[in-house]
């Protein structure tokens, strides 16, 4: 399997290419802002072709680069549908005031085919297989992409602005509970073997045994307790 993932823009928002090799198809994740040049040179560097994008959420730093991406191979974008309207209203889900400067020029917008993600949900696409799993907290519509273990290589988890190295996504965004990130931390991540790579939204590869032993918030779940002052990440 290749996986060739990138920080893009002012965010450094994480953007992922999976295929089963090069030369094949491949699912885009999360083609954020300022990502378009970055994912064009991945495509041709291991010669890959598109057939969707897929988003862990609707932020901006997850969904800039979604309509010239998506136009520019004509494939369909993946999106919950809690978090749709953040494509066309960026600023609405950041709490902004329409009009209000947002990093200069964006194209925001829908793409020609946007297709809608339901919990427990499997995705077949480019030959691989993808899990979802609802998992709100950071905003109403997160979800996160699972892909199972294969031979020697474990498990994938696409796990968004949900889980971080060392930290979790913040809640303070319009759409954004506390209370329903814990719960999402402990149904959908506690379950996991520890030898899950987990990818996310921000920062640094980890995984589920690392965060496990090592990150506040998911220990603090795993003990029963509620939630920590620790710091969080994210947009």
């Amino acid at each position: 399997m290749l996986i060739a993932g990138f920080p893009a823009g002012a965010w450094g928002t994480n953007c992922y290419l999976v295929a089963p090799a090069a030369g094949e198809e491949c699912v885009i994740i999360d083609p954020g802002h300022q990502a378009t040049e970055g994912v064009e040179e991945a495509l041709k560097k291991h010669r890959l072709k598109p057939v969707a994008v897929v988003l862990t959420h609707g932020h901006i730093d997850h969904v800039a680069s979604v309509v010239p991406v998506c136009g520019a191979h004509d494939v369909p974008a993946w999106i919950h549908p809690e978090d749709r309207y953040m494509m066309s209203d960026p600023e609405k889900a950041l709490g902004r005031s329409i009009g209000m400067p947002l990093m200069g020029e964006l194209t925001v917008g829908e793409p020609d085919d946007v297709k809608e993600l339901a919990d427990g949900a499997t995705l077949d696409l480019a030959g691989l297989e993808f899990s979802v799993a609802h998992a709100p907290g950071h905003t109403k519509g997160s979800v996160t992409f699972r892909m199972p273990e294969a031979s020697d290589i474990p498990s994938v988890f696409f796990s968004g602005d949900l889980l971080f190295a060392g930290s979790i996504g913040r809640t303070d965004l319009p759409g954004g509970d506390m209370d329903d990130m814990l719960a999402s931390l402990e149904r959908v991540c506690l379950p996991l073997d520890d030898s899950t790579v987990v990818l996310s939204g921000h920062g640094s590869q980890t995984t589920i045994g690392q965060e496990r032993a090592t990150n506040p918030y998911l220990r603090q779940v795993a003990a029963g307790f509620g939630s920590t002052n620790a710091p969080r990440r994210g947009m």
